[in-house]
């Protein structure tokens, strides 16, 4: 009877911690709980390595702002940036004052004037794009992914890398520890015997240790001399080139993007190289001023434990807030949190043209039962879900009336808005929000529509995984 009296107050004393750390999101302590539950012991030695600890988040949003304190100026002074609502060229903002107040002063980066973009859809089209301004380099090239592959895209990346360096170009080269822990050593190596800067953000080992494991580095960016830049959804490697026989046609979203807005992605990288490597890259010389060629205006929007806000899941449930036509959704992964989860089925009830593509072939079966948990009560309220028939879709875009359209690295789901280092651009021009809305339109014609009749005669026993998987959603 002892050991069983003192077992219970161990248990007690476990759940007494996590309700405390976690009583400001519900839905995450529900996930820690039913996890204590199963496994009591070896549950909570599981949450104290690897959930969020918010001494920790303090501490590494603390050090990522300096270096954007010490160049807020040079940015602001050299950029064209949208002060006033009268300077947006879209007539949707016209009466949007609340929604432009908020952009304004959500991120560390503003709305910016001088820019062109090009949607790139595919690897073969992204990867090509982003060699040929990497070999046309003369200054700098900055490169920042989650996952990177030591295959024959990634040898060829690195073979630009190399070639570069040796011609006194100064390469910067940084990927996520755990998402890039398959690259192997001497590909490092001959990097860096070449003269190519390189660091993992946050190896496993270390951020284990150090209680950042769940801080994991989601970005996708390369910069080219400080003028041409890359964000979206691609990591580097042949499966982007229908490489990967199990999931066969990769479809992405990336952009290439020239202009001012290039400032706030070198900004980001340069923040994100300081946490990896402790180096404090603080010069002028990689903002150089730009000839303003053209007047999109886009703005960088990016969002982590750096941050002192969600920017993105922000940006999304204001949009989807503002709504009056259309919210256009692709994700890879749907974990809505309760805002954007409401926001979404209110804006379809009131009669709103809803639609979300998700995948029909998955990479992660635990994560694509949860995204089905989430589709049932969306569809009776009106949201319309497709599944991308021919590969496997992995673009993260969402597209709201005319008003406005997000590419980037976040996904639709809870880990990507409040966990991970994420970066979206959001577009205004509307040239460059019918050319995602056309693309939305052609993934949705090889995509098959779930019916609420087929999706209810699901089994019993996939509902429970279902059910199961949506418990854990948070951590996923």
């Amino acid at each position: 009877m002892v050991w069983l009296l003192f077992a219970l107050m161990i248990f007690i004393f476990q759940m007494a911690t996590i309700l405390l750390l976690e009583f400001r999101n519900p839905s995450k302590t529900v996930a820690w709980m039913f996890i204590l539950f199963c496994c009591p012991i070896i549950g909570f030695v599981v949450y104290y390595f690897v959930a969020q600890d918010y001494k920790a988040r303090r501490k590494v949003r603390t050090r990522g702002s300096r270096l954007f304190r010490q160049m807020r100026s040079i940015l602001w002074s050299q950029a064209l940036t949208v002060k006033e609502i009268g300077e947006m060229h879209n007539p949707e903002f016209e009466h949007q004052e609340r929604l432009f107040n908020l952009l304004s002063r959500l991120s560390e980066s503003p709305i910016t004037g001088c820019n062109t973009s090009k949607v790139l859809t595919d690897g073969e089209e992204a990867f090509g794009a982003m060699l040929k301004k990497m070999e046309a380099a003369k200054e700098h090239i900055h490169i920042e992914f989650y996952i990177f592959r030591h295959d024959v895209i990634g040898t060829q990346f690195q073979e630009v890398m190399i070639r570069k360096a040796k011609e006194g170009v100064k390469v910067r080269f940084m990927c996520d520890g755990l998402g890039s822990y398959k690259l192997k050593r001497e590909f490092i190596e001959k990097l860096k015997e070449a003269g190519v800067e390189f660091h993992f953000f946050l190896p496993p080992l270390l951020a284990f240790i150090d209680r950042r494991i769940n801080y994991r580095n989601h970005r996708k960016i390369i910069v080219v001399d400080g003028s041409v830049g890359f964000v979206g959804g691609m990591n580097v490697g042949d499966d982007y080139l229908g490489q990967y026989p199990k999931m066969g046609y990769w479809r992405d979203t990336h952009l290439q993007i020239e202009g001012d807005a290039v400032y706030f992605l070198q900004n980001v990288f340069l923040n994100d190289w300081q946490l990896a490597s402790g180096e404090k890259v603080v010069d002028p010389a990689l903002f150089p001023e730009h000839e303003c060629e053209a007047d999109e205006q886009i703005q960088i929007v990016s969002s982590g434990p750096d941050q002192d806000w969600n920017a993105i899941q922000e940006l999304c449930f204001s949009a989807i807030s503002v709504a009056k036509k259309r919210i256009w959704i692709t994700s890879p992964y749907f974990i809505p949190d309760p805002g954007i989860y409401e926001g979404l089925k209110t804006a379809a009830v009131s009669g709103m043209d809803v639609r979300i593509i998700i995948p029909w072939r998955a990479d992660s079966r635990l994560v694509h039962l949860a995204s089905l948990s989430y589709v049932e009560e969306l569809l009776l309220a009106g949201v319309k879900f497709y599944q991308y028939q021919k590969g496997f879709i992995h673009a993260k875009v969402m597209i709201v009336d005319q008003l406005l359209a997000s590419v980037g690295t976040a996904n639709m789901d809870m880990r990507s808005f409040f966990c991970n280092f994420e970066l979206t651009a959001a577009l205004f021009e509307q040239s460059a929000i019918e050319r995602l809305a056309a693309d939305f339109e052609e993934d949705m014609r090889v995509s098959r529509e779930m019916t609420k009749k087929e999706f209810q005669e699901r089994a019993f026993l996939h509902k429970k995984a279902e059910m199961l998987c949506r418990m854990l959603s948070p951590l996923l």
